[in-house]
């Protein structure tokens, strides 16, 4: 048994900063790395991908950071672990696996978990009795089982520790629970069993603070940005982790950002409900009992956590469409910028009217006066310039259509000194609506699949 492990964060979310990880794995030691690359969002993207494409499905990003990345990983043995297989881990493995042959490497093993894409089974399951209600609402899925995008069991921390027991360097999985991929690693490398609850709740405490990237190591920091040095070139956070569950929180040296109490706090406190029932399929962590110390410069001890049984379901994220929306712009400058925009949203909605048009929602935003604070926005007499943002969502393809035909004829019907009206008429998107539900662990079961040269 290894008396310490280095496990670092690589990426917060599809789309963060693609240097990170090449970061990670050249500044300084670690032992793996974990890329988490999806939201409830992605999922429903990543679906209708699959469905254009049987190949597609998965964070593409991945594929050329491993080609920049994977000779430095075997040449270390680091290991990687990621969600961004997204709904076809299997394509993933595959396309991850091409790179290494183009790369000329000889031996590599890649575990992909798959299972927790149901969106097929939906009617099995609902045979069985098991409705898929939705957890914020009580409203049963036919309201909306036509219009279902995807739908993925959360799964926990072990089916990627049996694939990291298989040998697996690379460990590419569907819809794991973002703290699973930091977990995992202490399960495999410490022994720890599936009823060790306070060192798995300790182990996902690590993996919540990790799990958004550079959001723990200074980024998107409120308490006081000014004192965050070179977030240019910042550092992701990095968990050393021992047998007995004490994490330390750190980054590499000579990196931008920095690891504080306040920087960890910050995250702790990010997307939680009940700070003492922060629920896993692994286990249920107790925030309030976490202790922090300041242990150095970048180096904060989380140690103290406390943890429960996991409970008997799992958590299922699905997505549907519902509807469509259009968001047009248009900027009006100085003298008397906001009184021009606001007059020009009011000839919008009377010609809307007029049409007869009807929307579920029909939003006005004034950028650089109130798009972020509304009602509570500051009184500014007299702006340099403000633009007008307006939305609209409807089930009706057509009166969105229109809607965006609509914005355009106010530059030179309505009142003057307007610019930045670009790229052409807004078209209608898709709307994807979120809806949580819970499914009993025994309904499915997580396989892992080898592929290897």
């Amino acid at each position: 048994m290894k008396s310490k492990i280095r496990i670092a964060s690589g990426q917060g979310f599809w789309g963060d900063l693609l240097t990170a990880p090449v970061d990670q794995v050249t500044k300084g030691p670690i032992d793996y790395m974990m890329m988490d690359y999806l939201a409830e969002v992605t999922m429903s993207i990543l679906q209708k991908q699959k469905r254009k494409n049987p190949e597609l499905g998965y964070a593409k990003d991945l594929i050329p950071l491993l080609e920049q990345i994977l000779p430095t990983c075997i040449q270390h043995n680091i290991k990687i672990i990621t969600n961004g297989g997204g709904v076809n881990p299997v394509a993933c493995g595959e396309a991850i696996l091409h790179v290494a042959r183009r790369l000329g490497i000889k031996q590599l093993k890649v575990g992909v978990v798959v299972g927790d894409d149901i969106l097929e089974r939906i009617d099995e399951f609902k045979a069985s009795g098991m409705e898929l209600k939705n957890m914020e609402t009580g409203e049963g899925l036919s309201t909306v089982r036509e219009r279902l995008l995807s739908a993925n069991v959360y799964f926990g921390a072990f089916p990627v520790v049996e694939a990291l027991k298989g040998g697996a360097q690379i460990v590419v999985t569907g819809r794991t629970t973002d703290t699973g991929l930091t977990l995992a690693p202490m399960i495999h490398e410490f022994g720890w069993s599936a009823s060790d609850w306070d060192k798995l709740a300790a182990g996902t405490v690590a993996g919540h603070i990790l799990e958004c990237g550079g959001q723990s190591s200074g980024g998107n920091f409120s308490a006081d940005w000014r004192s965050v040095p070179d977030l240019a070139h910042i550092g992701f956070p990095i968990a050393e982790a021992d047998p007995d569950g004490e994490i330390t929180i750190t980054k590499h040296d000579h990196t931008g950002g920095m690891v504080t109490l306040q920087t960890v706090k910050e995250q702790l406190l990010y997307e939680i409900g009940d700070p003492k029932q922060y629920i896993t399929p692994d286990c249920v962590a107790d925030f309030t009992t976490i202790q922090l110390e300041q242990a150095g410069r970048d180096r904060v001890k989380v140690c103290g956590v406390k943890g429960s049984a996991a409970t008997k379901f799992y958590k299922v994220s699905m997505s549907y469409l519902d509807g469509y929306t259009t968001v047009g712009t248009l900027t009006y400058t100085w003298p008397d910028a906001l009184e021009k925009a606001k007059r020009a949203d009011e000839i919008l909605r009377t010609r809307i009217q007029d049409l007869g048009l009807h929307f579920d929602e029909f939003r006005t935003e004034f950028l650089g006066y109130n798009s972020c604070h509304g009602a509570l926005a500051k009184d500014i007499s007299e702006p340099n310039e403000v633009v007008l943002r307006v939305g609209v969502r409807s089930s009706e393809y057509g009166a969105v259509e229109r809607f965006g035909k609509e914005l355009a004829p106010l530059i030179l019907t309505g009142p003057p000194s307007v610019t930045g009206f670009a790229g052409g008429r807004p078209k209608p998107s898709e709307v994807v609506s979120y809806w949580p539900a819970l499914l009993p662990k025994e309904a499915v079961t997580p396989r892992v699949l080898f592929h290897e040269i």
